[in-house]
């Protein structure tokens, strides 16, 4: 589904984040110098869902709104499940709560997987990038669009490495604590434990996003790419889908190994 800008802005306005979501007092607007991170640390707009306090700032709101009508119930869960448990694990430490733009977390862990977007005519999905930068893709030119003047470049970039990279935790747990936490929230809806993660606020968090459809989800999306762009799966973490599940998907030749000597 496509929006204007002004249709968004309206759901922004008009629309809470989630069932049961109570929405905080306005706080008094003061124009942030472009590239200004938001920190948890400092008052910031915020509400509460599943009696965490979030981020609630219009483009986050138009992040959820975008991220719903290019996903499916069960990948829509798990993108705000990842948000939420990311927003756990910085608000249970200070030093993360001083440094973490909760902006550019939410925005990134909302939109991770914008890729997984299998409809038909899907303007986000591509046949020769991986799901990864096709969602990092999409994420870019959704804060361009609709980002204020806050999101300069260097916030934009955040995201986008965030996005692209949330699948390789050797790489991306060693940059910006803004990448670093995108993927850590993504990694705890899968391995249910993380820093500062306790039964209480899991259980709440799962209470209210479901998570008995993510395995399901995971597959039938891996599969499908495996099927449909394979090129796009050798020598990464899609290519045992593709090998176990996918007829007549095929490795001989295609992996760097069989290549990167050709020349020398």
């Amino acid at each position: 589904m496509h929006f204007t800008k002004n249709t968004l802005m309206l759901l922004a306005s008009s629309t809470g984040l989630a069932s049961g979501a109570a929405v905080g007092p306005s706080l008094p607007h003061t124009k942030p110098a472009p590239g200004t991170p938001i920190l948890a640390n400092a008052p910031y707009p915020n509400t509460t869902i599943a009696g965490l306090t979030v981020i609630d700032t219009p483009i986050v709101r138009l992040a959820i709104e975008y991220t719903r009508n290019h996903s499916t119930e069960a990948v829509f869960k798990h993108q705000m499940r990842s948000w939420l448990f990311g927003s756990i694990i910085i608000n249970a430490n200070e030093t993360l709560k001083n440094t973490v733009d909760i902006e550019v977390q939410a925005v990134g862990a909302i939109l991770h997987d914008l890729g997984w977007d299998t409809s038909p005519n899907s303007p986000v999905y591509t046949y020769d990038h991986r799901f990864e930068v096709d969602g990092a893709i999409a994420s870019r030119n959704f804060i361009e669009k609709y980002g204020n003047e806050n999101w300069d470049a260097r916030r934009t970039q955040l995201v986008w490495d965030a996005i692209a990279l949330h699948t390789t935790r050797g790489i991306s747990y060693y940059k910006e604590p803004e990448v670093r936490l995108v993927g850590m929230g993504i990694a705890v809806d899968y391995d249910k434990s993380g820093p500062g993660i306790t039964v209480e606020n899991f259980n709440r968090v799962i209470s209210l996003y479901p998570d008995d459809d993510l395995k399901k989800a995971t597959n039938d999306t891996f599969i499908y790419i495996c099927a449909t762009k394979p090129a796009e799966t050798y020598d990464n973490q899609l290519q045992p889908w593709g090998e176990r599940y996918v007829a007549n998907y095929s490795t001989k030749g295609n992996l760097r190994i069989d290549n990167i000597f050709t020349y020398l």
